[in-house]
């Protein structure tokens, strides 16, 4: 890359078990990754909030002495469970009134102020219903007391934050670049980002993101049905999961207990996901759903993505946030060695801002101060 390189921010996911930090640098229509790292966080569920903040405070400040991140800017994404998000329909009358009414309708449904927290919105399209025709918007919502205090671990870990937003948002982007030929533009890609608590799942058409959902389940729900089933610790699941993921030899009469256990979260999960497609399906008519893209530490799970196929009837395929990027020796970590489905998210936090088109929210008042007016 030439001297015309930009650094974007690192972009920072703080997950349930694992911590994740990228930093890509661009230069014309080139992405180069500067540094991808993951960091394990060990934190015994019994353990209060603040010992979970210090844990993720000494990861950061550990990757950030070993690795070769350049700044300290920032963009980090709330925790999809501090998250609110739901959608609402407007009618063409309604329109003028739409930022107004959006603003309130969500500060009601959350129990939120809309002076002091954070609400914002995205147009998803038009729908039909019945004989009217209406603007289906995907609300999101945070309180500013969890805004606040995810800004101050990032400060404490010797970051400085330039920008916060909504997980869906940056999933969206790290794939909105592969959506830009004509032939994609009306076709539409499921991306599952299968994190260890939640799941989410955004449908995207056009450079546009359409349908939001927020899952429950998680790929530590997996484990915990491990668990349960052969009566062993969570530890001893997880040990058991990863065997089996790694293709490394498990006991007959064990790997099909665990098997079987998976197959139960798969089907769960899976299903859920085909409710969404029928969603989708009956509210954008015509639509096409070309595939789905599978990120997330769950990605790796062979029996997940069959029963994806299964439920879901389109081509599922783990996703590779880093292809086509340049890197040098170094860069990337090898912690996981299986790919780089699980810095999906993170890489779409770095590549903020850069020559994307998609609407993100996250970006009221409660930040200002921080953000310096910087737009996220």
């Amino acid at each position: 890359m030439n001297g015309n390189q930009k650094n974007q921010p690192i972009g920072l996911d703080i997950g349930h078990s694992n911590l994740k930090m990228v930093q890509l640098a661009i230069s014309e229509d080139r992405i180069k990754v500067l540094a991808a790292r993951r960091a394990p966080l060990d934190v015994d569920p019994a353990l209060d909030g603040q010992e979970r903040e210090r844990t993720v405070i000494l990861a950061v400040r550990r990757l950030l002495a070993d690795s070769p991140f350049r700044g300290r800017n920032v963009i980090s994404a709330l925790p999809i469970d501090t998250l609110r998000i739901t959608s609402l329909r407007l009618s063409e009358t309604e329109t003028p009134q739409a930022d107004k009414i959006l603003r309130k309708e969500a500060a009601e449904r959350f129990g939120l102020d809309p002076h002091r927290d954070t609400i914002n919105y995205i147009h998803a399209g038009s729908v039909r219903q019945g004989d009217v025709v209406k603007d289906e918007h995907i609300l999101f919502a945070a309180d500013s007391e969890t805004i606040g205090k995810h800004i101050r671990i990032l400060e404490e870990s010797g970051l400085t934050p330039v920008g916060i937003d909504a997980p869906p948002c940056a999933l969206f982007r790290t794939f909105e670049r592969t959506m830009r030929r004509q032939e994609d533009r009306e076709r539409t890609i499921i991306f599952i980002d299968v994190g260890h608590r939640f799941t989410t799942v955004v449908f995207g058409r056009n450079s546009d993101i359409c349908f939001v959902k927020q899952i429950p389940v998680g790929i530590g729900q997996f484990t915990g049905e491990i668990a349960s089933s052969l009566g062993i610790s969570l530890a001893d699941a997880e040990s058991l999961r990863l065997k089996l993921l790694r293709d490394e030899p498990v006991e007959a009469s064990t790997r099909r207990p665990v098997v079987d256990a998976l197959n139960v979260m798969a089907e769960q999960l899976a299903g859920e996901i085909s409710l969404c497609l029928r969603y989708y399906t009956v509210t954008f008519r015509g639509k096409r759903v070309e595939r789905a893209v599978v990120a997330g530490g769950g990605a790796y799970e062979q029996i997940l993505r069959d029963a994806l196929r299964r439920h879901l009837s389109v081509d599922v395929e783990i996703a590779d946030p880093l292809r086509g990027f340049e890197y040098s020796p170094g860069a990337i970590d090898d912690h996981c060695g299986n790919g780089s489905a699980d810095l999906a998210l993170a890489v779409g936090l770095s590549l903020k801002g850069w020559g994307v088109s998609v609407s993100t929210p996250m970006h009221d008042d409660p930040l200002e101060s921080v953000l310096e007016g910087e737009p996220l």
